[in-house]
């Protein structure tokens, strides 16, 4: 199956986020081998307008790696208890970027991080290229449910209500 090149993550996140739905995150490491995990509900974050975005209150050695071109992951610590492995998206300096909510059998952003191993040594690495993280295509394009983002009265409206929210219908 084919890697998802530069091109592919010069989309903005919202596009991106139903894009990538049904993809496959593929790891590899000496001792696991190659294991993929279908990607089953995404969230998007698009840029410096959008109040719910680490990118909205401008530039952060936080939030750094938002500001590179799409296709580096940007993994950030929340709670104290957990990584957040989000996809950035669009050209560089366009802070965009893509949540994996749940990928297959990891349900909850904080949960699909810990199953797949992913920490903050993570941040920045680029999907293009990297020997040990990349999306592939394999092909399904399933049915969407768009949904509001979750987690995220603290921005208010109207970004709260955004359906920027995506998961995998069940229904055939």
């Amino acid at each position: 199956m084919p890697r998802l090149d530069e091109k592919f993550y010069r989309g903005d996140a919202v596009s991106l986020a139903q894009l990538l739905t049904g993809m496959d995150i593929v790891l590899t490491s000496p001792v696991s081998g190659l294991k993929r995990f279908m990607i089953t509900e995404t969230e998007a974050y698009l840029g410096t307008d959008d109040k719910a975005c680490h990118a909205s209150k401008g530039r952060t050695q936080r939030n750094e790696i938002m500001f590179y071109r799409g296709g580096h992951l940007y993994v950030y610590f929340v709670y104290g208890v957990h990584w957040m492995m989000n996809i950035v998206t669009g050209d560089k300096d366009d802070p965009q970027a893509v949540l994996i909510r749940s990928a297959e059998p990891y349900s909850g952003p904080g949960r699909v991080s810990r199953g797949l191993g992913i920490d903050g040594s993570f941040n920045g690495e680029d999907l293009t290229i990297s020997k040990r993280i990349w999306v592939e295509d394999n092909g399904f394009k399933p049915s969407l449910i768009a949904g509001p983002r979750v987690g995220i009265n603290y921005a208010g409206e109207p970004w709260i209500s955004m359906p920027w929210r995506f998961m995998i219908s069940k229904n055939k």
